[in-house]
């Protein structure tokens, strides 16, 4: 009863055995046949005319077939793709530059306005008072000014007469015909006069200065007046409603917002590596969110890039004189640069190679396939233009997901649509 059991695990260890240590051997044995047997002992027996062994030559793996695009590149006009929106080509927010209370009915926003319109009227107060004080102390300093110049030439006339008499004093003295005591005397009336005529001249710039500033109050209350009508600095549209009637603005609470969409601005950012392409007064194209397509011109390129991605910002002016374009409309912009040689080939054609380079495969002279790396400068609803390879190149359409770099492929050639 022992013996079985016994048995049993010898069997089973012995499969064990062959289905895990000699698996390739067993699976060798069972897909052999007789005749591959009697195949492999004739191609290793002896020749009966030389004694020597024949070995039968290896099998060569046929070649791939694929689909090969004869290209010739042409010269396309390149084109910058930028990501961007819609801006408005000015956007001002009209703040109070006064304290008063608004005493004009709001204008409601997306009304149109025309540079001068008003936007707000304040209450004035007391400032014409203030203008017409500022007027009269003008008129008084004004006044003051012949009292000062006649005081002014009062003095200057003394001071030519002291003049004399000193001149005279001293040639008597000379002659011994007069004291010295008269010729102090006469002295002394010099410095006087002089002294006048400095008080005099003192007199008359201060009768000046005070016109100067009469004059400054009463420019500053009609300043103050103007401040009181608040008016649109641009044609354009109003972005929020005007201050409500009744409310009370301080200096630099809002009035309005007044937007200008005509012309309007397209701003995109490019990337360093394209910027040196984007040139001043270059045409531009754009497709906006909406299915419309506008074209104009480059009018800014930053010279300072973000400092956080890298790009610099590109502005093109647009028209928009039905002012159907809105700021902030997210747009597609090219912009037209340099032309450059290129091919143009289906979508399907671009492949990955093991870094993850895009590009496509090609074959050479030998019909070795070859990589060819790529850049993607236009694309189109039927093909993409694409820089790289040579001027002459076939390009394997079909097939190129199959092959790899160094293997010789069979190529059924077709040539380019025109």
């Amino acid at each position: 009863m022992r013996l079985i059991p016994f048995i049993t695990a010898i069997i089973v260890a012995v499969a064990m055995y062959g289905l895990v240590l000699e698996r390739d051997r067993l699976l060798a044995f069972a897909r052999s046949t007789p005749d591959t047997a009697q195949a492999e002992e004739s191609e290793t027996a002896p020749s009966e005319d030389t004694g020597d062994v024949v070995v039968a030559d290896a099998v060569q793996p046929a070649a791939i077939g694929v689909v090969v695009l004869q290209s010739t590149a042409q010269t396309v006009d390149s084109a910058v793709v930028l990501r961007g929106q819609t801006r408005a080509n000015r956007q001002v927010n009209v703040q109070a530059e006064t304290s008063a209370i608004v005493i004009s009915e709001p204008m409601r926003k997306g009304a149109s306005v025309t540079k001068g319109d008003v936007l707000c009227k304040l209450d004035p107060g007391t400032r014409q008072a203030s203008l017409a004080e500022a007027r009269a102390r003008l008129n008084e300093a004004q006044s003051r000014v012949p009292e000062a110049q006649a005081k002014l030439a009062e003095a200057e006339a003394k001071l030519a007469e002291a003049k004399v008499n000193y001149n005279a004093a001293n040639k008597l003295i000379e002659g011994g015909h007069a004291t010295e005591t008269r010729l102090k005397s006469t002295e002394a009336s010099v410095r006087a006069a002089e002294a006048s005529v400095a008080s005099a001249t003192s007199g008359l710039d201060a009768t000046q200065s005070g016109i100067e500033a009469a004059a400054a109050a009463v420019a500053l209350a009609k300043r103050e007046i103007d401040r009181l009508t608040i008016t649109a600095p641009f044609d354009g549209l109003l972005e929020s409603d005007a201050a409500e009637l009744g409310s009370l603005l301080q200096p630099g609470a809002l009035c309005a917002t007044v937007i200008q969409l005509n012309p309007i601005k397209l701003v995109g950012y490019v990337p360093e590596t394209e910027v040196n392409r984007v040139e001043l007064g270059a045409m531009a194209g754009a497709k906006l969110a909406s299915g419309r397509q506008v074209q104009g011109q480059v009018v800014f390129v930053s010279r300072s890039a973000d400092p956080l991605t890298r790009t610099f910002e590109v502005e093109i002016l647009v028209e928009n004189s039905d002012r159907s374009i809105r700021d902030g409309q997210t747009a597609e912009i090219l912009v037209r640069a340099q032309g450059a040689k290129a091919h143009f080939v289906p979508q399907s054609s671009l492949t990955l190679n093991n870094e993850g380079l895009l590009g496509v495969r090609i074959v050479d002279l030998s019909d070795t396939v070859r990589f060819q790396p790529v850049k993607v400068l236009r694309d189109q609803t039927d093909g993409i233009w694409i820089s790289g390879p040579e001027d002459v190149a076939d390009i394997i359409v079909v097939g190129q997901e199959f092959v790899t770099e160094g293997v010789r492929v069979t190529p059924t050639y077709q040539e380019a649509a025109q």
